[in-house]
């Protein structure tokens, strides 16, 4: 059986982790170099961090804090907002990161996954994406889950993956903050689409949330979660100990 990750999600946003209902209505919760030294020392498999208003703000990822929160992880760190060329990859990766995310940068550049596969290797390649249902249709939403690109999510996501990213974020719009549990309709169809590992994410609120998302759906390989670890309502030697005795594969 596949080890489950579980993926604590620092969404930054002016130099601080914040936290918001449905990608909106954020509000401050703590330092990302506190927050990455603390889940790095606690049994977190990963870390993601998200420079949530880089591609909104049309601007670069914020470097130095970056680099500070880096120097604390000693688990993979995985790095998106705002990377929309080779030239953001490679800084990134120079600053600490270990994976990189793309999401509105590959929306403009459809090319960029595959150029960044070819020079890192899909390995270092993860496609986030931002989806929501508008009529009953899974559509990509770009900038932060602003802006609704209008294309079908399960066809985009799948032409990254065969583009070259190695693994795939799925946020799920509709259940983000929520604390309703993971969005398993939406994950379905995209775990049904690709090969690659797939991360759940939106919507975790109790422990009983993750051993659903993976007694469900065993292709899903992480789950991601920001509020229910950053305010302590969910501890992951908790969430370890209730997986393992549920019989699923975790590191601890």
């Amino acid at each position: 059986m596949i080890t489950k990750r579980i993926i604590p999600c620092l969404d930054v946003r002016n130099g601080r982790v914040v936290k918001g209902v449905n990608f909106d209505g954020l509000r401050d919760v703590s330092s990302p170099v506190a927050l990455a030294e603390f889940y790095s020392s606690c049994g977190a498999d990963e870390l993601v961090f998200y420079d949530i208003t880089a591609s909104a703000e049309g601007r670069s990822l914020f470097t130095e804090i970056l680099t500070q929160t880096a120097s604390k992880v000693f688990i993979p760190l995985t790095v998106g907002g705002g990377i929309n060329s080779l030239e953001d990859f490679d800084r990134v990766l120079k600053c600490g990161a270990d994976k990189v995310s793309v999401n509105s940068g590959a929306i403009r550049n459809p090319d960029l996954v595959a150029q960044a596969a070819k020079r890192y290797g899909s390995q270092c390649v993860v496609l986030s994406a931002d989806v929501k249902r508008v009529d009953g249709v899974f559509h990509v939403f770009a900038k932060g889950g602003r802006e609704d690109t209008g294309m079908e999510a399960i066809r985009w996501i799948r032409r990254c993956v065969e583009n070259g990213a190695g693994e795939v974020v799925v946020n799920s719009i509709d259940t983000d903050g929520v604390k309703g549990g993971f969005d398993l309709e939406m994950l379905d169809a995209v775990c049904d689409a690709v090969s690659v590992p797939v991360i759940a994410s939106g919507g975790a609120g109790t422990i009983q949330d993750f051993i659903a998302l993976f007694q469900h759906n065993s292709k899903v390989d992480a789950g991601l979660a920001a509020s229910i670890f950053h305010f302590g309502e969910v501890k992951i030697p908790d969430l370890k100990q209730a997986m393992a005795e549920a019989n699923l594969s975790v590191r601890r």
